[in-house]
């Protein structure tokens, strides 16, 4: 009787080392050849991250003709709406020309006087260095010129 309790746990033993290295065998193969369906998530025609620009440089004659068609699109959607309620339909060649006639930005006084401080703060460090400083009012300038103001 103790003779067959010895042959089960050696036997055990046996079967337990065989699967255990039968199963880290097939793990790495499994990791092997799935390495590249890894690299693949995410990727795909719906991927946000893809190397091709998406459209014409910003500001060029090809994106401003780009954003005059969809202005035409939506002004048109917004009149066949207007159309099906039983208004009367928009003129949209008005409509398209009243939107996309280059405009002024409207100026913010708070947002240049916020400006003006944070150039003559930037000033008074440059200053405590023994820098040159900066022309304020240029300065300003170029700043809401970059924010499209």
């Amino acid at each position: 009787m103790g003779n067959t309790v010895s042959e089960v746990d050696s036997g055990l033993a046996t079967v337990v080392i065989v699967v255990s290295v039968v199963g880290i065998v097939a793990a790495v193969v499994a990791a092997i050849g799935s390495g590249r369906l890894y690299e693949q998530v995410g990727k795909g025609a719906f991927s946000l991250d893809r190397e091709e620009p998406a459209g014409p440089a910003p500001d060029s004659p090809a994106a401003r003709a780009e954003a005059a068609e969809e202005i035409r699109q939506l002004v048109e959607a917004k009149s066949a709406r207007r159309q099906a309620r039983g208004e009367p339909p928009l003129d949209v060649e008005a409509e398209v020309a009243a939107l996309t006639a280059g405009s002024e930005p409207v100026r913010d006084d708070a947002l240049k006087d916020e400006a003006r401080q944070l150039v003559e703060a930037r000033n008074e460090r440059r200053i405590r260095r023994g820098e040159e400083p900066l022309d304020v009012e240029a300065e300003v300038e170029r700043q809401l010129r970059e924010l499209g103001m």
